[in-house]
């Protein structure tokens, strides 16, 4: 579920900066050559930034997926005591 938000927000990201690069080319007050090079400026800029984002995501995906993994291991080792308790109290019974 996560994972479909961060592709939507980034799918607006790049949205967002495609119609930038629109309205700059419409409203560019430059000559023709120095408002390219702006553009190509900005969507270098507007890339760089969404590569950036795109990789904090993963990098905070994968800070995530590990916590995930120890807390799992731990529930596991702690299951196992239990059990082994239990079995413990049993025997001791009969």
């Amino acid at each position: 579920m996560n994972r479909d938000r961060n592709l939507e927000m980034l799918a607006w990201m790049a949205g967002g900066v495609v119609l930038g690069a629109v309205v700059a080319l419409l409203l560019a007050p430059d000559a023709g050559s120095r408002t390219r090079q702006k553009l190509m400026e900005q969507a270098g800029e507007g890339g760089r930034s969404l590569l950036g984002s795109s990789q904090d995501i993963l990098t905070k995906g994968r800070e995530l997926f590990e916590q995930g993994r120890e807390i799992a291991e731990d529930t596991a080792k702690l299951l196992e005591k239990i059990s082994r308790i239990a079995e413990k109290k049993v025997e001791d019974r009969f």
